[in-house]
């Protein structure tokens, strides 16, 4: 089929830039010269218990590299430091003791309103199951005295 050329779309073309990055001078290097030691070292033999020989060059041990000075600190420096350090762990475990307090004081009243509110209650069923029942014995103070101490139920 033939389509109209206003109706097929049109490929836009992007422009491409390609870029290629630019060599390095090379550096100009020293030539590598073979350095052969200013003295030969001594050939070490070792007789092992079997009657073998082992023969080598014995190797300097490795020299450890200097300690680099340490720079003196003054005592005043040192001082003031640890004063900050002390003061700081002064005033956190003030804090720490003054939350502690704090919070114990808080435990204590709670509990001393639990007990009120448990004693509170006790008396409370002892005062209203004591007037509802008929067991046990049951005395009017005002009969008794008017009655010159004669009790009777």
């Amino acid at each position: 089929m033939n389509e109209p050329a206003n109706l097929v779309p049109r490929r836009r073309e992007a422009t491409v830039q390609v870029h290629r990055p630019t060599p390095l001078a090379p550096v100009p290097s020293a030539p590598v010269v073979p350095v052969q030691p200013s003295a030969i070292p001594a050939v070490a033999s070792v007789v092992l218990p079997d009657g073998r020989v082992v023969t080598g060059y014995s190797l300097e041990h490795a020299k450890p590299e200097p300690v680099a000075a340490k720079l003196p600190v003054s005592r005043a420096a040192v001082n003031i430091a640890l004063g900050g350090i002390g003061f700081g762990a002064v005033c956190g475990g003030l804090f720490l003791l003054t939350a502690f307090i704090t919070a114990l004081t808080a435990l204590i009243t709670q509990l001393i309103i639990l007990a009120a509110v448990i004693f509170g209650g006790w008396v409370a069923v002892q005062v209203f199951s004591a007037s509802g029942h008929g067991s046990g014995t049951t005395v009017n103070i005002r009969k008794a005295v008017f009655k010159r101490n004669h009790f009777h139920s």
